[in-house]
């Protein structure tokens, strides 16, 4: 079968590989469709904090179910159109004994501390595998993203009434706008490109910020917000100059998320959170109940989660796809791979 694998910074290739053997309590899977995400660029550029070379990304997508074990508890049966958890916990650090087993202190995210989901089958436990519900297929492969999303939203509590703003208008910033506003929540968001911001406005944000300048950023979250400052602040990009800008926006009391991933340090005067009185939170990865959740959601026809794909590329194109996009960020948001043209 065809595997994909990032080589080197810059560098993918398809390659042919052994076909997968599936155990018992693991499920033979078909790929349907893949996206592309932020951790997949960053790993295509050289940036991406969690990556080891050669390695095969990926780890939002959708399959078909091939092979099960009979009867299983999970009701997973052969011909079921799913979605995976795609973050492997060890089951017995001290984050997995206390129940966060998304921030396990061994994690093994597909596609970054071990080898992902674009190549033609894999198998994967049983209990990893959630029913998309009659989804389409295609809609169904960024549902992981949107889980990112809307763990980073449920951390930072964000309720009806609270004004939101999230810095970065790229998918993970997009999802997160959808999250908090279907929360009840008044939601802004920033980016520094005029083309993201464009696109953002599709997904129904109450407004945008065009990030260009310091003094910009500063004049518009005051005008929105009478110089208060926002209720909550939300860091998708991964970079210091953008956990600075969520740390200023945020009001006095208020709560600042990070889901961004970045490799760089930030020297700033730290006790801008004692003054302000800040709640600033981490974000990892996502849990099971976030994707059960969503998935009803986005079936209830509560979030448009299929507008937030802009480009889809044959499997074969993966190295034209990954140039794409890397070299044409402020046009794209989701990036998805067809695995249906495979050898034909």
């Amino acid at each position: 079968m065809k595997a994909m694998y990032i080589n080197a910074p810059g560098q993918v290739e398809i390659k042919d590989v052994e076909m997968p053997v599936r155990k018992e309590g693991e499920v033979l899977l078909k790929l349907l469709y893949g996206g592309i995400c932020g951790s997949d660029l960053g790993s295509y550029r050289g940036t991406f904090a969690y990556f080891d070379y050669p390695r095969i990304p990926g780890h939002e997508f959708s399959a078909e179910v091939i092979e099960a074990d009979e009867n299983n508890a999970y009701g997973i049966r052969k011909g079921m159109i799913v979605t995976c958890n795609p973050y492997f916990n060890c089951g017995h650090c001290y984050s997995c004994q206390h129940g966060t087993v998304n921030a396990c202190m061994d994690n093994q995210t597909m596609g970054c501390q071990r080898d992902g989901a674009f190549q033609e089958y894999i198998t994967m436990p049983i209990e990893r595998v959630y029913d998309g519900k009659g989804m389409d297929a295609k809609t169904l492969a960024a549902i992981e993203p949107f889980c990112i999303s809307y763990h980073g939203v449920s951390r930072a509590n964000v309720k009806e009434g609270d004004k939101v703003l999230v810095v970065g208008a790229g998918t993970i910033g997009v999802l997160a706008a959808i999250a908090a506003k279907a929360k009840g929540a008044s939601v802004y968001i920033s980016d520094v490109s005029a083309g993201k911001l464009e696109m953002a406005k599709d997904f129904g944000v109450d407004g945008t910020l065009l990030n260009d300048s310091p003094e910009n950023f500063e004049k518009r979250v005051n005008e929105i917000t009478d110089g208060n400052g926002f209720d909550v602040t939300i860091e998708a990009v991964g970079l210091p100059s953008t956990f600075q800008n969520c740390i200023d926006a945020c009001c006095f009391g208020g709560r600042m998320v990070l889901i961004g991933v970045g490799k760089k340090n930030l020297d700033f005067n730290f006790t801008l959170i004692q003054k302000k009185e800040l709640n600033v939170y981490g974000s990892r990865n996502a849990l099971k109940k976030d994707f059960l959740e969503l998935i009803d959601i986005v079936n209830a026809g509560k979030a448009p989660l299929e507008k937030i794909i802009t480009n889809v590329y044959p499997f074969d194109e993966a190295a034209k796809a990954f140039e794409d996009f890397a070299n044409n960020p402020g046009d794209m948001l989701k990036v998805v791979f067809d695995f249906s043209a495979i050898g034909k």
